[in-house]
């Protein structure tokens, strides 16, 4: 039986792109695609795994994670990411994905980490598996922002991008008030007093981890 695989991305030379590289391999199918703003089709369809992206215009990766898991438990949910690794693979592997690799790979190396998934593995890169198996071993002190949790890493994201409090709000479907609450409790873990020190760093995270293209809504943040 072919591997059966769904491919959410909202770019869609990617999906073709994706489409027909898995679609050569004798132990594989693409049975559907979505650029992530609606994913009924990956509960019609029940792959054997998503592929993932993290940056989707209309939702939230990481959202997207657990909403999959939660009702199609066996698929494995493979994410494919234009950022750093060392950046967002634990985090999405909390979140149950089962795998992640970046963009910039071989396509040799996503078909086999593909393969890995679908057999019930996890895959990341051998740097990144030394990394989580050292810190298992002997944990390390964890970093500020690793310390928020995947709620206020996306708002503080988020704000990094430069959308305003209510577009957040819109985004991932709660209250402006919730945010607020949100962006208080960032301000304390992160030791920063007040909004425009939070702009600021969040928008010099979101240029590092996604390079100087990134956030060119920056300066709109309402603080």
């Amino acid at each position: 039986m072919a591997i059966r695989i769904f491919v959410v991305d909202d770019h869609p030379i990617l999906r073709e792109g994706m489409e027909r590289l898995i679609d050569r391999e004798p132990d594989m199918e693409v049975c559907g695609q979505s650029d992530g703003e609606s994913i009924s089709g990956v509960f019609e369809s029940e792959p054997d795994v998503v592929i993932l992206d993290l940056s989707l215009k209309s939702s939230n990766g990481l959202d997207l994670i657990h909403t999959i898991k939660a009702q199609l438990p066996k698929t494995a949910v493979f994410v494919l990411s234009m950022h750093d690794e060392n950046l967002y693979a634990e985090r999405v592997l909390r979140a149950g994905a089962a795998g992640y690799i970046m963009k910039q790979e071989a396509p040799g190396k996503v078909l086999d980490a593909i393969r890995k998934v679908a057999n019930g593995n996890v895959y990341v890169s051998d740097a990144m598996s030394k990394r989580l198996l050292k810190g298992l071993v002997k944990p390390t002190k964890e970093t500020p922002i690793a310390s928020l949790s995947d709620r206020e890493f996306q708002v503080f994201q988020y704000i990094g991008e430069g959308y305003t409090h209510q577009e957040i709000a819109n985004h991932l479907s709660l209250s402006k008030k919730t945010i607020e609450s949100h962006v208080e409790r960032i301000k304390e873990k992160l030791s920063l007093k007040n909004g425009r020190e939070l702009l600021r760093r969040a928008v010099e995270w979101v240029i590092r981890s996604q390079g100087p293209a990134a956030g060119t809504n920056q300066g709109r943040m309402q603080m």
